[in-house]
């Protein structure tokens, strides 16, 4: 399928939710190295002792890969699986696994997200969904931007007659510190087109996404 403007431009046209796009300075992997060093001194510890060694080098590595979304394009993402379809009921991908970061404190959010459309004349393979999830995942992240950003690019992408995103995650800032509430997790939702206008349409993709979760 060829499209007029690519699949990057209808993205950023799309997604109002996105973060700053500018330039950002560049920081050695040495200067991220010494910043592990520092934190690791400044909790009383001693970065040159044998456990620790490797330690900054393992932690910059480690939070690369947890940010890695920011380096992603949506056009290599998709590498053209965009397909024209007559179809017009609903595509949903529910429970797929998540694994962010929470921006206020570099702590795991972990989950899982439902998402789904309704198509009108065009689908998108269905493993993009979940790759579409965690490229926006793999940024630090707050779950009410995570749950809106997957649906404003779906729809960006697609223009369907309707997209429906939940996400349901435990957030470890919650569990490990501050209020230590394990067991607790937390709902965001985005309802678009159809979705939000019709009360059938939503009910139906709530009915198929209903399940008891579990985190632990």
């Amino acid at each position: 399928m060829t499209l007029s403007i690519s699949l990057e431009e209808i993205y950023n046209q799309s997604v109002s939710t996105e973060i700053n796009t500018e330039p950002r300075p560049q920081v050695s992997e040495e200067d991220m190295q010494q910043a592990v060093r520092t934190l690791l001194i400044g909790l009383g510890e001693d970065p040159n002792r044998e456990g620790l060694r490797d330690t900054p080098k393992r932690v910059v590595k480690a939070l690369r890969f947890l940010t890695s979304g920011y380096n992603q394009s949506i056009d290599e993402l998709l590498n053209g699986a965009i397909f024209k379809e007559d179809t017009n009921e609903m595509v949903l991908v529910r429970d797929i696994d998540l694994f962010s970061s929470c921006e206020h404190h570099i702590l795991p959010i972990l989950g899982r997200a439902h998402v789904a459309y309704i198509p009108k004349g065009k689908v998108i393979g269905l493993s993009k969904l979940a790759r579409i999830c965690e490229m926006y995942a793999r940024r630090l992240q707050v779950q009410e931007r995570l749950t809106q950003q997957i649906a404003d690019a779906l729809h960006g992408l697609l223009q369907p007659q309707g997209v429906a995103v939940v996400v349901e995650a435990t957030h470890m800032c919650m569990v490990m510190r501050g209020v230590q509430k394990p067991g607790s997790w937390t709902v965001t939702s985005s309802m678009q087109g159809v979705f939000a206008e019709d009360a059938r349409t939503r009910q139906e993709f709530m009915d198929l996404i209903r399940h008891s979760p579990s985190f632990h």
